[in-house]
């Protein structure tokens, strides 16, 4: 299946003091003032107060200028911190070596991903053979002089003369689409506009679907979006004359739609969501020239795509009365689910299955790491695929007519490497491994299973030195997510391993409402059973300090998105077990997170405050914003988020921080730092990523009480 997409994600962590630092305990800062506008809303009988809703207003002059002080203190706190240049520098070090992505075919031309190092945005080069020289064929760092202008996606049409790429600007999910001649490198085609939630699809060579909603009224960063379409645009038409596919009715409203034409451009299949998980499924003959829509599911109880198809007959991937997945087979004719019969059959781990080269490759998450098994288009099980260790394994996938692929491996302490794989005799080989200056041999990783607060046992990886001295004083950083039937596998990460230099240790625990073991997994930590996420969590911490790890003093607990409303919700129930909380684009007003931008579609997960008095009281028990209390003493809080983030509005981030620091009790700093030309993380600038690493590993270790750098001196706590 054709997709390209180049695989970057990072991730943020902590950071801390000097000998000044002592102002850090006896001294409280001077916080901008935040004014409280006598707003309430009544939910249910009861009046809540939201004094500081004025923030939503992401285009007033007033929100601005309180993004421009909160910034100032923010950045002349970090400013104090004495090794905080000394982490960017090492962190610039580490980063600088060469990223290679794996290579593909398009029509004439081999492509693949390439960055120098410290390159903001990985460049496309492509070449006539593998022993050709390259050239460049998309530089998204020539898309704007800071780097913030960074590549969406890039697809080929299918005798990869034509391609499309996207472009978000300051890190917005809004995104353009233009269309270059692959040749001469040229853009052919007007620049399509305001498309958001979209990939590409190209039929043959004529044109490609794509999904958007109408531009809001106010705000398109922050109101509401709930009616997304599919288009087809034909080459050489205005996007004025695009036509809709799908989704321009009452009857066909739904929150996300997308569309993928099969390989073979016989069949287009459409997806249609109100929620983040379960949808219903639709398919075009495109063979015909007035295709009509033919409904394989007609309710979203499941999560279910085609993954192939070898003519007529359709291979789905569901997980209808399969919670960890299967794969199915049943003819186009007559698709829907009362004729699927079982291909790949349900097995107790999860299944993420791929195709290519005539054969699948079932990817199971046993424990969070990968197993990987071939199987042929009989449903035959071929081989158990020799992984290079016990860690994450990806990108099993390829066209029909290839007779090799390429894959990744990864864990926490082995960085990103790619493998090829002959796909008929099941042998790999070492394709490219980064030469970075990072020794695996020098680290361990380790799963254990510990007991949350129900009795239900949960994974949890905890990575460090080898040699480490179990004496509660190591700085820790606990990272969850927890959501979304979302999994955290293992993988490197440049400033995790900066992290662990300075005798730190990371731990990642596998909490429900995450989809490490299945749709049950993920069920078990939503809506009405959201506490057992942070359940999950606090017993981590609690685990960690009672097995010598670390203790309160030096744990930090981090997670971004939902693992921000994670963060949030742990330090406002349990504000003493950590030192250090550092909620990134968290989502942090749980009464009206589903008034913004698409954030409806949440609703799974979390259920909404207009739901019913029951689900309004769940919410409004663990809100982060409406759980800030008075003269509570919370930990040292570093809040982050981004001024274009329209996933997680920064509205809610703000709100956050401006309770904290009207009631925070004590001397620890709650601080927010707003990027400016960023959004919720995808295509951010490696300079910007790096800047932000190092602010927030300074904040944490300066937070713990160090005076110099953990690995220049073992320990000084503050005097």
């Amino acid at each position: 299946m054709k997709k390209i997409i180049p695989g970057i994600f990072a991730v943020v962590i902590l950071f801390s003091c000097n000998k000044d630092s002592q102002k850090n305990e006896t001294t409280a800062l001077n916080y901008p003032e935040t004014k409280k506008v006598d707003t309430t809303t009544n939910y249910f009988g009861t009046e809540v107060a939201d004094p500081y809703r004025w923030l939503e207003d992401d285009r007033s002059a007033e929100t601005e200028d309180w993004v421009k002080a909160q910034n100032e203190v923010t950045y002349g706190y970090l400013e104090d911190i004495p090794y905080r240049q000394e982490l960017n520098d090492r962190l610039t070090e580490l980063w600088n070596y060469e990223k290679l992505g794996a290579p593909f075919t398009e029509g004439d031309y081999i492509y693949f991903f390439k960055n120098d190092g410290l390159q903001n945005q990985y460049v496309i080069y492509r070449k006539k053979s593998q022993d050709a020289e390259a050239e460049v064929f998309l530089d998204p760092n020539k898309f704007s002089e800071d780097g913030t202008t960074s590549l969406g996606g890039l697809n080929f049409s299918e005798d990869g003369s034509k391609a499309a790429y996207s472009i978000s600007e300051g890190g917005s999910d809004w995104r353009k689409i233009l269309v270059m001649d692959t040749e001469t490198k040229e853009v052919i085609e007007d620049t399509l506009i305001d498309v958001k939630f979209s990939g590409v699809s190209w039929k043959a060579d004529e044109g490609f679907y794509y999904s958007s909603y109408e531009k809001p009224e106010g705000s398109e960063l922050s109101a509401k979006t709930d009616q997304h379409r599919l288009f087809y645009h034909e080459l050489g038409t205005k996007q004025s004359e695009d036509k809709i596919i799908f989704g321009g009715t009452e009857a066909q409203k739904h929150r996300y739609v997308g569309g993928s034409v099969s390989e073979d451009n016989n069949y287009l299949f459409i997806s249609a969501r109100n929620s983040t998980s379960g949808g219903k499924l639709y398919m075009m003959d495109l063979t015909k020239s007035n295709p009509e829509l033919v409904t394989i599911l007609d309710h979203e109880k499941s999560d279910s795509y085609v993954i192939e198809n070898e003519g007529s007959k359709l291979f789905i991937v569901t997980n209808l009365d399969a919670p960890n997945g299967k794969v199915v087979t049943v003819d186009a004719s007559k698709a829907t689910p009362e004729n699927w019969k079982d291909f790949i059959p349900e097995t107790k781990n999860v299944l993420s299955p791929s195709s290519g080269g005539g054969y699948f490759f079932a990817n199971y998450m046993v424990d969070a790491v990968s197993q990987v098994k071939q199987y042929d288009y009989n449903g035959k099980l071929v081989r158990d695929v020799k992984l290079p260790g016990i860690g994450s394994a990806g990108g099993f996938g390829t066209k029909k007519d290839k007779e090799e692929l390429y894959f990744s491996f990864t864990n926490y302490v082995t960085p990103g490497s790619i493998y090829k794989y002959d796909i008929k005799e099941g042998t790999s080989e070492l394709y490219n491994k980064p030469n970075i200056d990072f020794n695996p041999d020098d680290y361990e990783s380790k799963q254990v299973f510990y007991t949350s607060k129900d009795g239900t046992k949960i994974p949890m990886i905890i990575t460090h030195k080898k040699g480490l001295e179990l004496n509660g004083k190591n700085p820790t950083i606990l990272y969850g997510y927890g959501g979304f039937n979302i999994s955290l596998t293992p993988s490197f990460s440049i400033a995790n391993a900066v992290w662990m230099e300075q005798g730190g240790v990371y731990a990642v625990p596998n909490l429900r409402g995450g989809g490490e073991y299945g749709k049950d997994w993920h069920n078990q930590g939503i809506k009405l059973k959201k506490q057992n996420v942070f359940d999950d969590f606090i017993a981590a911490a609690e685990y960690l300090i009672k097995e010598n790890y670390t203790s309160s003093d030096y744990l930090a607990v981090r997670g971004g998105s939902n693992g921000g409303l994670l963060v949030g919700a742990t330090m406002t129930q349990r504000p003493e077990l950590m030192k250090v909380a550092l909620p990134a684009v968290g989502v942090m007003d749980m009464l009206r997170y589903h008034t913004f931008t698409a954030g409806a579609g949440w609703a799974y997960d979390y259920g909404t405050s207009e739901d019913n008095q029951e689900m309004f009281d769940y919410l409004y028990d663990y809100s982060p914003v409406h759980n800030v209390k008075k003269g509570v003493k919370y930990p040292a809080t570093l809040v982050t988020t981004g001024d274009h983030d329209d996933r997680v509005v920064p509205a809610h981030s703000f709100k956050f921080a401006a309770e904290l620091q009207e009631k925070q009790a004590g001397n620890n700093p709650v601080l927010i730092r707003i990027e400016t030309k960023a959004g919720h993380g995808a295509g951010k600038p490696t300079s910007m990523i790096i800047d932000e690493y190092a602010d927030i590993f300074g904040f944490t270790l300066y937070n713990m009480g160090f005076e110099v750098l953990p690995n220049k001196v073992n320990k000084k706590v503050k005097g």
